[in-house]
């Protein structure tokens, strides 16, 4: 049973060094010549006009939210409804918990107004 443990102590011993050494490699190889140009900001190679801080509506972020969550959804339920024949009365009034829960927030968003775009 020791022995089991073991590999995986060695596998969280030994993991970093890869990652890290990779790194370190490319410290210490990467030509190191500092200029004014390449210190600048790289904005999509366009030269930033005006100022770069400028207010965007926290709509867009909400949106985004919810999207990602109603994502997150889909990825859930579809391994359940591939599975559906094989679950149990449980398993399906746990389902539809879910679902009643995303429904209500999916209700409380839209009446929000979150969900328009203006």
């Amino acid at each position: 049973m020791l022995d089991n443990w073991q590999f995986i102590a060695i596998f969280v011993l030994f993991a970093p060094l890869i990652p890290g050494a990779a790194i370190g490699a490319n410290w210490l190889l990467s030509p190191k010549k500092p200029n004014r140009i390449k210190q600048e900001t790289y904005e999509c190679g366009v030269e930033a006009v005006g100022s770069s801080w400028i207010q965007f509506k926290v709509q867009y972020y909400i949106y985004a939210l919810v999207f990602v969550v109603f994502d997150i959804e889909a990825v859930f339920l579809f391994p359940i409804a591939a599975a559906y024949g094989l679950l149990g009365a449980f398993a399906v009034v746990e389902i539809v918990l879910f679902v009643l829960i995303l429904v209500a927030a999916l209700a409380y968003t839209w009446g929000d107004g979150s969900l328009e775009w203006v």
